[in-house]
């Protein structure tokens, strides 16, 4: 691991929603560090898969990219349905966060 430079280190990560190709990505310093994969069901955006590449990994990056799809999904008055386990982890640590959310079926009776 090496360290990060100081412009790296500050650099501010950006979130966009490429609707084209269903995903919300996370960009830092000009290269894609994340994604979120998604599926829109009328008016529910299901989260299926939340992806951070290796070099980015530890800078609370997934964190940052969920709850920016979070608050475009609320601002667009949509609901969203965590599929992904990563993203339904987050939902448990940030009750807050919850309102916009389908709840996931309980697993462990199956």
């Amino acid at each position: 691991m090496t360290a990060m430079s100081e412009a790296e280190a500050s650099a501010e990560p950006e979130v966009v929603d490429n609707a084209y190709e269903q995903r919300y990505e996370l960009w830092l310093d000009g290269t894609r560090a994340g994604v979120i994969e998604y599926t829109t069901r009328h008016d529910v955006v299901v989260l299926q898969h939340t992806e951070i590449d290796p070099a980015f990994e530890g800078r609370g990056l997934g964190s940052t990219l969920i709850a920016a799809a979070i608050k475009d999904i609320r601002d667009r008055g949509l609901r969203l349905f965590p599929e992904c386990p990563f993203v339904q982890a987050y939902l448990e640590r940030h009750p807050e966060e919850r309102d916009v959310s389908l709840p996931v079926p309980d697993q462990s009776s199956k």
